[in-house]
């Protein structure tokens, strides 16, 4: 009998395999089979959605008002309040606008790109260990950064030569993938291989620092918000915000390479121009949120899993949410750095230390044979 689809039945999933090449082949498409849920399954996710976004803000609200009051000078929740709108003691203003509040912008700005820039990778890649500090993005921020710190330039142009860094891997993943046509568990690989070695040239510039500049280029490899200041957050939030409108434009162009290739290209998509465009958009959104915050690891990996665990399959809807709980995550853990620990340890130890038992959940459950037979 022979195995070619009969007319007007979808392609068998390897035969779009095969069939996709270059860039096509980078990432793994969904069964454009799949049934439609029905409306009331819809119903369920949206009030799921809804729910975990209004307990995520709620969360989230509770944490800030602790991040504006905690702390060596402690302060009662009206003052700390007060003191962020400028009302009040004039040192209570001081240590909340000049200290406090531009970390725990940092730390809602850094959390949320993470987030949803893990959500678009893993999406596109059709992997649930597609995130910037998999595939080499953070990598390429941290090398930026250690360059800045090297050749001697002004701590200023510390965040553009992480942005720099992480546009960088995210253009040699583009450039190796498309040019060996990889599968795209090849191309995870290859992620990891890039990630690899630009860590060790982190580790070779650190290693032939002076003392007084490797102890800096260490606390900042690890991913810190200590130290943030206005300048800096703001200029990564706005342009952080640029990308996010330049997600939510894009997402109907997300949804439909759901579909496939054929489909998508039937309804008028260039499906490797726009999968570059995603790409470079979450490499971008990764990037400022490295600039920001140091490469902070297991955000962007753990988060997009847990809503899609929570709520079901990505909407537009979820996909806001995401980028809520990556700001709440992270703004929890520095809390926890800073209050809770022993020492004052930098954040990215901490999302290291939950994100490390995550990662291996995850692998488990992606060989487990139950998950390979329902996959």
């Amino acid at each position: 009998m022979s195995n070619k689809p009969s007319h007007g039945s979808p392609p068998h999933p390897s035969d779009t395999s095969r069939r996709d090449s270059g860039l096509g082949g980078m990432f793994c498409l969904p069964d454009p089979t799949a049934a439609t849920p029905p409306v009331s399954s819809l119903v369920r996710q949206r009030r799921k959605v809804l729910a975990l976004g209004v307990g995520c803000a709620a969360l989230l609200a509770v944490l800030a008002t602790i991040a504006l009051v905690a702390g060596e000078i402690a302060m009662s929740v009206p003052t700390g309040l007060s003191a962020a709108f400028g009302i009040g003691d004039a040192g209570d203003v001081y240590v909340v606008q000049q200290f406090r509040a531009p970390r725990l912008v940092a730390g809602i700005v850094a959390g949320a790109g993470l987030a949803l820039a893990g959500a678009i990778l893993q999406r596109l890649f059709r992997n649930p260990l597609a995130s910037p500090d998999v595939m080499g993005v953070t990598g390429g921020a941290s090398l930026g950064v250690v360059l800045i710190l090297a050749f001697g330039a002004s701590q200023v142009l510390i965040p553009f030569g992480a942005l720099l860094g992480g546009v960088f891997a995210g253009v040699l993943l583009i450039l190796l993938g498309s040019r060996a046509g990889l599968p795209v568990a090849r191309l995870v690989l290859v992620g990891l291989a890039v990630q690899a070695g630009l860590a060790a040239a982190v580790n070779l510039f650190v290693v032939r620092f002076p003392k007084e500049l490797a102890s800096s280029a260490t606390q900042w490899t690890v991913g810190s918000l200590y130290g943030r200041t206005w300048p800096e957050v703001q200029g990564a939030a706005l342009a952080s915000a640029v990308v996010l409108v330049l997600v939510f434009v894009q997402y109907r162009t997300l949804a439909t390479l759901d579909l496939g290739d054929e489909s998508a290209g039937a309804l008028g998509i260039t499906v490797s121009r726009a999968r570059i465009r995603l790409l470079m958009t979450a490499v971008v959104l990764a990037a400022l949120a490295a600039a920001v915050a140091g490469p902070i690891s297991f955000v962007a990996l753990a988060v997009p899993q847990l809503v899609r665990m929570l709520v079901g399959a990505p909407t537009a809807a979820s996909l806001f949410v995401t980028g809520l709980l990556g700001a709440t995550l992270l703004v929890g853990c520095d809390l926890v750095a800073q209050h809770l620990s022993p020492v004052n340890v930098p954040v990215g130890i901490v999302t290291a230390t939950v994100g490390a038992p995550w990662l291996l959940i995850l692998m488990l459950r992606e060989s487990s044979p139950a998950h390979r037979r329902t996959a």
